[in-house]
């Protein structure tokens, strides 16, 4: 009887010892604020990144917050209530042309093309951007990405707007669709899940990609203050080794698969929708094979925002982007 108590007792120490050097390692993480612009499925991988425990295993606790607007995930950053942001990159770049002594410098890019689709009321199998020409098109918010991208993919075609087509600005992306079920608009610019969702609805149909029609642009990149940067490279490098873990993993997985991680992400959004968004967002090569941001497509990027009158002329790519982080991470995970 003494010998069972005995051994009762040890296992009982030893469990006492195992849950308090876990709950040292879990006390070990290091906290991250970010702040994602939006919550959006065409961000799968950073999600593909907290369910997989990439973030964990590179010694990481991330507190995600949603900003619902480049503008204002950027002035998050810039007031210190987040360390890293999901954004487009063109906020860095009006930053560092205002002056701003601590910039904001972009260090890993996660998805490579634009995420909107153009949905038009009725099916258009033979679709031409010239079918525009004349229409009414509910966009987004003048000097954001999605925006920028519109107008650049029509100007490269010829169509000029304002002119040649009315582009409706005024509302919050959050309300595109709905002001186009309420009959406003001949198409409308909208993300996913909506676009499959008012396909899977017959109440609109998905006719053009603006991944596919504005090319490979850094759409969505992860950036902090020149100061965070600076006190802290370690957190940097291993938040760019998470994601560049996650990047691989997409890779290597289905839609199927990736549907069945981050469903916990998009409760709101049927196992059908989600499986149809990721399988255009991998068709057209939407997610990054790596976090490395171009100095070729940062400046195509430019490109846009210069047509679009936001930027005068490109700033410097060195001053805004650091590549030391990927290249790392690129070097040491196989």
């Amino acid at each position: 009887m003494i010998k069972k108590i005995s051994v009762f007792f040890l296992v009982l120490l030893l469990l006492s010892v195992f849950h308090c050097q876990v709950l040292s390692a879990e006390n070990d993480l290091k906290p991250v604020r970010l702040i994602e612009v939006v919550h959006s499925i065409f961000y799968a991988p950073q999600y593909i990144a907290m369910e997989k425990g990439f973030f964990q295993d590179e010694g990481l606790d991330i507190e995600l917050f949603t900003a619902w607007g480049g503008d204002k995930a950027a002035a998050s950053l810039m007031a210190g209530s987040g360390d890293i942001a999901l954004i487009g990159p063109e906020p860095s770049i009006y930053v560092f042309e205002q002056g701003a002594k601590d910039f904001i410098v972009n260090f890993a890019q996660l998805t490579s093309t634009a995420g909107s689709f153009l949905v038009a009321r009725e099916p258009m199998p033979d679709f031409k951007w010239e079918d525009v020409i004349n229409k009414k098109i509910i966009g987004n918010r003048p000097g954001g990405a999605p925006q920028m991208v519109l107008e650049y993919s029509l100007k490269e075609r010829g169509i000029i707007p304002g002119e040649d087509v009315e582009i409706i600005t005024n509302l919050d992306f959050t309300a595109n669709a709905g002001a186009f079920l309420s009959g406003r608009g001949d198409f409308v610019q909208l993300f996913e899940p909506a676009a499959s969702t008012l396909e899977a609805a017959g109440q609109g149909y998905a006719v053009a990609s603006f991944g596919k029609a504005g090319g490979n642009v850094p759409y969505t990149v992860y950036m902090a203050k020149v100061s965070f940067l600076k006190d802290n490279p370690e957190i940097i490098q291993r938040f760019t080794n998470a994601i560049y873990r996650a990047q691989l993993w997409v890779l290597k997985h289905n839609p199927e698969e990736i549907a069945e991680l981050i469903g916990s992400y998009f409760e709101e959004t049927s196992l059908d929708i989600l499986i149809r968004v990721i399988q255009r967002y991998q068709e057209q090569g939407s997610w990054s094979n790596n976090p490395l941001i171009e100095k070729e497509i940062f400046e195509h990027y430019e490109e846009i925002i210069i047509m679009a009158g936001e930027l005068a002329e490109k700033v410097d790519y060195k001053m805004v982007v650091n590549t030391e982080f990927a290249r790392k991470a690129i070097e040491i995970i196989k």
